[in-house]
């Protein structure tokens, strides 16, 4: 009996260990035309065995790519694609270049600077003006939602002239309403037991009528004895 153990390593799982079986085959025949034909029976079988790759952007390059990586790399056959190699296989991507500097202005972010920077390149006065409205109201959308409070126009006026030397001006900026934290409180927790709704939507309260009351239907109940 044979066990796993004792078998060789599998390089590509899902293709079963019948298929890196008939690679290593194909790496025993020494005809070349014969090897091609069975090289190209072995591809059709690994596309059958995959078929979710179908829809995969050059699905038969991934196939003939993944055959020679079963072969080790050994598999000396004629590829639609360019043959990949030990190298190449190996090879590292470069690394990411992070920045290396925090933002000058760190509640507002990178981003409002890359977008100051175009806007004081701009040469036409309509669309630095539109420039100077856009980054006015994103300051002010910034402080409303970190400090949780409406800022003036003036604050905000007097950091974006101090941001870009006065070079970006702006003569107002959209209202943007504070969110109220409090609404449900607000809205269910006033007015005492059953509060607005019974305002709202006409509810009566009957809990301190001696048990006699009306319903939704207009129906008169008395109390049980």
């Amino acid at each position: 009996m044979e066990y796993n153990t004792s078998r060789s390593y599998l390089g590509m799982r899902e293709y079963g260990r019948h298929v890196h079986k008939m690679v290593d085959y194909l790496l025993t025949i020494e005809d070349r035309d014969k090897r091609q034909q069975q090289t190209q029976a072995v591809i059709e079988l690994m596309g059958f065995l995959n078929p979710h790759l179908k829809n995969v952007e050059d699905f038969r390059h991934k196939l003939w790519d993944h055959l020679f990586f079963i072969s080790d790399f050994k598999l000396d056959v004629d590829s639609p694609y360019p043959i990949p190699t030990k190298e190449t296989y190996k090879l590292k991507p470069d690394p990411l270049p992070y920045p290396k500097r925090h933002p000058k202005y760190a509640h507002l972010g990178k981003n409002l600077e890359v977008v100051i920077d175009k806007a004081l390149k701009e040469e036409d006065p309509e669309k630095k003006a539109g420039f100077a409205h856009a980054i006015a109201y994103y300051m002010k959308l910034a402080y409303s939602n970190w400090h949780k409070e409406l800022v003036h126009d003036d604050a905000i006026r007097s950091e974006l002239n101090s941001i870009t030397g006065g070079e970006l001006e702006f003569s107002n900026t959209p209202y943007i309403k504070h969110r109220n934290q409090n609404f449900e409180r607000d809205e269910y927790g006033s007015g005492g037991r059953g509060g607005r709704w019974q305002q709202n939507f006409g509810g009566r309260n009957n809990r301190n009528n001696g048990g006699v009351g009306r319903n939704n239907l207009g129906r008169v109940r008395e109390e049980a004895p």
